[in-house]
């Protein structure tokens, strides 16, 4: 039998593992990412001007990137557990960029067309991503630190859920410092950050979170 069936039977047998441990691995690993994130942002870029915060904007930014955030840690949470049910976080976390994009397309649309490639591809539309990524470093570390104190069966998965919770809240730290108001700007760049956040995390999964 290979090790990897092995531990997946024995997962299974022994259940659910408890949900506060879970819930005491990851709530200092967010917080501490968001804060080093945050602080990350505005000593690297500066925060926006105050009166951008009259725009739907920033707001449409924080709402976003906090609900995808809130629906990956759950997700993570569940994928700490060996055999707890992981779908449903999953679904949310993939309505709320599913949403997000819908919102992005409608914006779009309702601009003339001659404007809509330039609003859509901003001015930091090559910067955007990476700095989503890079702020999102903070949080993968301890995401990836709590997931190595749980259960974590199945390991790409596994890092590809912590990759998404540290995109959102790089992308969220991100939104404190970036100018960009149009949603479409949002539903492609940030996503497009948000992705590669996630892609890392899948990369590093089965090399980091391995028992």
């Amino acid at each position: 039998m290979k090790t990897e069936s092995l531990i997946d039977m024995l997962a299974r047998q022994a259940g659910p593992a408890p949900r506060a441990l879970a819930a005491r691995r990851l709530a200092p690993a967010v917080a501490g990412g968001l804060v080093l994130g945050v602080a990350g942002a505005l000593a690297w870029i500066g925060p926006i001007p105050a009166e951008l915060y009259a725009d739907p904007g920033p707001w449409i930014k924080f709402g976003y990137a906090g609900l995808l955030a809130a629906a990956a840690l759950w997700w993570v949470a569940r994928l700490g557990r060996p055999a707890a049910p992981v779908a449903a976080p999953a679904r949310v976390a993939g309505g709320v960029v599913v949403a997000m994009l819908l919102l992005g397309a409608a914006a779009l649309l309702s601009v003339p067309g001659d404007e809509r490639m330039d609003t859509l591809m901003g001015h930091s539309w090559l910067s955007c991503p990476v700095s989503v990524l890079v702020l999102s470093l903070p949080t993968l570390a301890g995401a990836f630190w709590a997931l190595r104190g749980l259960a974590p069966t199945r390991l790409r998965l596994a890092g590809f859920a912590a990759g998404v919770l540290a995109g959102a809240v790089g992308a969220f730290s991100y939104a404190l410092s970036c100018d960009e108001l149009a949603p479409s700007f949002v539903a492609v760049w940030y996503t497009a950050g948000i992705g590669a956040a996630g892609l890392l995390g899948a990369l590093l999964g089965p090399r980091l979170l391995r028992w």
